[in-house]
C-alpha cells in the first residue's frame, strides 16, 4: 500500500513540476509573479476535454499548444506593459486575469464539474509486485518524464533555450546583445503557459474539471518554487516530487492534514534554508 501510494505521489509530483517550472521561468526572466498561471492550467484541461470529446483523445494533445498561443497573446496585450514598473501592478493584473478566466469558464461550461475519462485503451490497472497503479497514471508518469527531459534538452542545446537561461539572469544584457527581447519574452511566457496547459490536459481525468481547479494548481506551484529555490529547474523537479509524495502519504495516513502538509514542509525547510533547497544569490533581485 505504501509503495503504491508513493508511486501515485510521484505522478502528482511530476504534474506539480510541470506547473512550477512554467511559473519559474516566467518569474525568472520576466520578473512577473503570474497569479494567472493556474488559470492556464484550467484552460488546458477544458480545451483537452472539448477536443477529446469532439475529435478523439489524439486531438487533446493540441490543447497545450493552444494554451501556449493564448499565453503569447496575453503577454503581448497585457503583460508587456508591466515590464520595469511597480511589481504590485503585475500581482494585481494577473490576479484579476485569473478571476476573469474563471468567470469565463463558468459562463461557457457552467459551474458543475465535468466528467473527463481517460482513453479506453488506458483503462484498468498495472500490477508490478506489491505496486498497483492505473494504466493512465503510469502513462501520465511516462509523458511528464519525457516532457521534462525534452524541456531540459531544449534549454541546454537550443539557441532559444540558452537565451532563456541567460535572460533569467540578466534580461537587459540579452537585449544589449542585439537579441529581439520582446519576441523572446513572448516566447518565454508562451512556453510557461504551454507547460501549464500540458499539466492541465494530463490532470483532467485525475482531478475534477471545474472552473475553480486553478487554485489546486497554483498554490502547490508557488510552494515548489519557494522550497526549490528561485530559478532552479533541478530544484523544482526534486521539490515537486517531494511535495507530491508527502501529499500522497498524508492523504493515505492523515487525510485531515493533507491540505496543510505541503505548507508545513515549506515552513520547516525555509526555517533551515531561507533561499530554498537549491536557491542561490541572484544579483538581479538582491
Amino acid at each position: 500500500m505504501i509503495l503504491s501510494q508513493a508511486v501515485n505521489g510521484l505522478v502528482l509530483g511530476f504534474l506539480y513540476v510541470l506547473i512550477a517550472i512554467g511559473l519559474s521561468i516566467v518569474f525568472g526572466m520576466l520578473g512577473i509573479v503570474n497569479f494567472a498561471h493556474g488559470a492556464f492550467f484550467a484552460i488546458g484541461a477544458y480545451l483537452a476535454l472539448v477536443l477529446s470529446r469532439d475529435y478523439g483523445w489524439g486531438a487533446a494533445f493540441l490543447a497545450p499548444v493552444l494554451v501556449g498561443v493564448i499565453g503569447m497573446v496575453v503577454e503581448i496585450v497585457l503583460i508587456r506593459h508591466l515590464y520595469g514598473k511597480e511589481p504590485l501592478l503585475g500581482l494585481i493584473l494577473t490576479f484579476a486575469l485569473a478571476l476573469l478566466v474563471e468567470a469565463i469558464l463558468r459562463l461557457i461550461f457552467g459551474g458543475a464539474p465535468l466528467p473527463f475519462s481517460p482513453p479506453k485503451v488506458l483503462s484498468g490497472f498495472v500490477e508490478y509486485g506489491p505496486i498497483l497503479i492505473t494504466k493512465y497514471r503510469l502513462t501520465v508518469l511516462a509523458i511528464t518524464i519525457i516532457a521534462l527531459v525534452t524541456f531540459w534538452a531544449f534549454l541546454e542545446y537550443t539557441r532559444f533555450g540558452r537565451i532563456i537561461r541567460a535572460g533569467s539572469r540578466d534580461a537587459e544584457m540579452v537585449g544589449l546583445l542585439g537579441i529581439n527581447l520582446p519576441i523572446v519574452l513572448s516566447g518565454v511566457f508562451g512556453v510557461g503557459c504551454l507547460l501549464a496547459g500540458l499539466a492541465g490536459m494530463l490532470a483532467g481525468p485525475l482531478w475534477t474539471v471545474n472552473p475553480s481547479m486553478a487554485g489546486g494548481a497554483i498554490m502547490p506551484a508557488f510552494v515548489i518554487v519557494t522550497i526549490g529555490g528561485l530559478g532552479s529547474y533541478g530544484g523544482a523537479i526534486v521539490t515537486g516530487l517531494l511535495v507530491g509524495v508527502v501529499t500522497a502519504m498524508t492523504i493515505q495516513f492523515y487525510p485531515d492534514w493533507s491540505s496543510a502538509a505541503m505548507y508545513i514542509l515549506m515552513a520547516l525547510i525555509l526555517l533551515v534554508r531561507p533561499r530554498g533547497l537549491f536557491g542561490e544569490k541572484w544579483e538581479r533581485f538582491e
